[in-house]
C-alpha cells in the first residue's frame, strides 16, 4: 500500500520557520515509528501571489483535493495590505476551505498544567481546561450572498449576508455530537436565536439532530454573547461548543487566550469522507503570520507541531502517536522550556524556534 499523502503549504511570515520544525518531527516518526508520508510542498498566500499573481494557484488547489491532508503554516503580511481584496493572501486560505468543503473547524483550547499561571485568568479557573470548539466553516456571513460595498441613496453601504441551510447546520451538529461521544459527552450549541432568524433555524436543527440520533449526548443551548462571557467566567463548564462561522471565529479566539498564548493552539478543518474513508482535511496553527518576528527565530512552533498531532489523530487514525507527540510538548513545557511568547514578565532567556523543536524531538526520543 502507498503511504498516506501530505501537502505542506508553509505560507508567509513565520509559517516557513515553524513548518521546518514540523518537518523534523515528521522525519522522526518516519525513522523511529515507521510512519511514512508522501510529502509534497507548494505555495499559498503572499508567497503564491509573489510567484503567480494569485494567493492560490489552480494547480495547488488541485493537489489539495487529491492528498489525504493539507498542513498549512500561516498567510498574510503588511506588504500585501494594498492588494485588491480578491487577491489578498487570506483569499487563498478561504478558497482552500470552501472548495475542499471543510465545513467543521475543530479548535481545541487546552491548558497545559505548566502554563496555568500564564493565563490572564486565575489558575483555579483555567488549570485542566480542555474545550473543543466546533465552528461551521464554509457558510454563514463570510460566504453568504449578496455581499459587497454598494452605492445606495448617495452613500456607500456594506452588506454581508448570514445564510444557513438545514443541511449545513445538520452536518456540523453531527460532527460536534460525534466528537462529544469521544470526550465528556456534552455539547453546548451557541447562536443568537433571540435576534436572528438564522439563529432560530440553527437551534431548531441542532435540537432535531440531537433528538433523532444523539439522545445520549447532553445538549444545551446558549446565546453566543453569553457564551463569550461564560468562557471567561467559568470555562471548565464546557466540553464541546458548536457554533456558526462568525460566532465561532470570535469565541474560539476568546477561548484561545484563556490558555495564555496563541502560539500553543492547533486547529483542524474537516470535510466529508473521501473514497479511502479519510476526511478531507486541513490542519493549521491558530496564530497568524506574525510578520514582526518573521526570520528572527522567535516563533513558537508548538501550535504547528500540535496541528500535525491532530492530523495523526483525525486523518491517519494514529491516536496513540498523537498522544505521544502531545505528551512530548507537555513535557518540554513542564521542564521550563519557553519561547518568547511564553516568557513571564520577570524575564529570562527565551528559547529559539529551532531550540524548541529540538527539545520536543528529545522528549519524543525519551518516550521510546
Amino acid at each position: 500500500m502507498s503511504n498516506p499523502s501530505l501537502l505542506i503549504l508553509a505560507g508567509d511570515g513565520i509559517g516557513p520557520e515553524v513548518m521546518d520544525e514540523v518537518k523534523k518531527i515528521i522525519a522522526w516518526f518516519d525513522a523511529k515509528r515507521g510512519l511514512s508520508f508522501d510529502i509534497s510542498e507548494d505555495l499559498v498566500g503572499g508567497a503564491a501571489y509573489d510567484a503567480h499573481g494569485t494567493p492560490l494557484h489552480d494547480d495547488t488547489m488541485a493537489k489539495a483535493q487529491e492528498v489525504d491532508a493539507v498542513l498549512l503554516g500561516a498567510v498574510g503580511g503588511p506588504k500585501y495590505d494594498e492588494l485588491d481584496f480578491s487577491v489578498k493572501p487570506e483569499r487563498g486560505l478561504l478558497r482552500l476551505r470552501k472548495e475542499m468543503d471543510l465545513f467543521a473547524n475543530l479548535r481545541p483550547a487546552q491548558c497545559f498544567d505548566a502554563l496555568a499561571d500564564f493565563s490572564s485568568l486565575k489558575p483555579e479557573l483555567i488549570s485542566g481546561l480542555d474545550i473543543m470548539i466546533v465552528r461551521e466553516l464554509t457558510s454563514g456571513s463570510y460566504f453568504g450572498e449578496p455581499r459587497g460595498i454598494f452605492e445606495e441613496d448617495g452613500q456607500r453601504v456594506g452588506i454581508n449576508t448570514q445564510r444557513y441551510t438545514e443541511a449545513e447546520i445538520d452536518r456540523v451538529a453531527r460532527a460536534a455530537f460525534d466528537l462529544a461521544r469521544k470526550r465528556n459527552n456534552r455539547v453546548c450549541s451557541m447562536e443568537k436565536a433571540n435576534v436572528m432568524e438564522s439563529g432560530i433555524l440553527w437551534r431548531e436543527v441542532v435540537q432535531a439532530v440531537h433528538d433523532a440520533d444523539y439522545p445520549d449526548v447532553e445538549l444545551s443551548h446558549m446565546y453566543a454573547d453569553n457564551g463569550g462571557m461564560q468562557l471567561v467566567r467559568n470555562p471548565k463548564q464546557f466540553d464541546v461548543i458548536v457554533t456558526d462561522n462568525l460566532f465561532g471565529d470570535l469565541l474560539s479566539d476568546v477561548a484561545a487566550m484563556l490558555t495564555g498564548s496563541l502560539g500553543m493552539l492547533p486547529s483542524a478543518s474537516l470535510g466529508a469522507p473521501m473514497e479511502n474513508g479519510r476526511p478531507k482535511a486541513m490542519y493549521e496553527p491558530v496564530h497568524g503570520s506574525a510578520p514582526d518576528i518573521s526570520g528572527e527565530g522567535k516563533a513558537n512552533p508548538s501550535a504547528c507541531i500540535l496541528s500535525f498531532a491532530m492530523a495523526l489523530r483525525y486523518s491517519f487514525d494514529e491516536g496513540a502517536e498523537a498522544d505521544r507527540l502531545e505528551a512530548a510538548v507537555e513535557k518540554v513545557l513542564a521542564d521550563g522550556v519557553r519561547t518568547a511568547d511564553l516568557m513571564q514578565a520577570e524575564g529570562g532567556t527565551p528559547t529559539s524556534t529551532s531550540e524548541m523543536g529540538a527539545a520536543i524531538l528529545a522528549a519524543l526520543e525519551a518516550s521510546l
